[in-house]
């Protein structure tokens, strides 16, 4: 399977996120996260201290606005379904556009399979150290929103 979304970002971008693969809702949205019991348009308003957005304009506009890049490390794969455990056959995204391009001073990943497919395929590649978030996706039941939260506020140092 083809990643079909375009990555979010600008020139003015600071801090870059990055998921694994869109999950089936993200796909069939063609837009990050679009799962609704996914926690991430939550958790990035809460930390931006604005509204959540409630549709594709609003949530591109909110990371633009708050110099926020979106991504996935995975350009390609083998899945079923949404299941990151499923993933297989990897061919990575290439960052240097974004890195090139935007002001990028940190870069974090969206749960472990992110962070270990990033670490595997991207870091030797470019050199540049991510910093792993805990999953919003809803299989993360360990973590609650308000604990998401608490630790997704390392990005706010990035952005000032």
């Amino acid at each position: 399977m083809i990643h079909p979304i375009a990555p979010v970002y600008d020139k003015n971008s600071r801090v870059l996120i990055l998921g694994s693969f869109p999950s089936v809702k993200s796909r069939e949205q063609q837009f990050f996260y679009g799962h609704k019991q996914n926690r991430f348009w939550r958790v990035m308003a809460n930390i931006l201290e604005c509204e959540a957005p409630e549709d594709i304009p609003q949530k591109r506009n909110m990371l633009i606005t708050h110099h926020v890049a979106v991504w996935d490390v995975i350009a390609s794969c083998e899945i079923t379904g949404s299941s990151d455990a499923s993933i297989r056959n990897v061919q990575p995204n290439d960052l240097s556009d974004i890195l090139s391009l935007a002001d990028i001073r940190a870069i974090y990943t969206n749960g472990g399979k992110a962070h270990q497919l990033y670490q595997k395929y991207i870091f030797p590649v470019n050199g540049r150290e991510a910093c792993l978030l805990p999953s919003t996706s809803p299989a993360n039941a360990a973590y609650s929103l308000d604990r998401l939260i608490e630790a997704w506020k390392v990005i706010r140092e990035n952005l000032k």
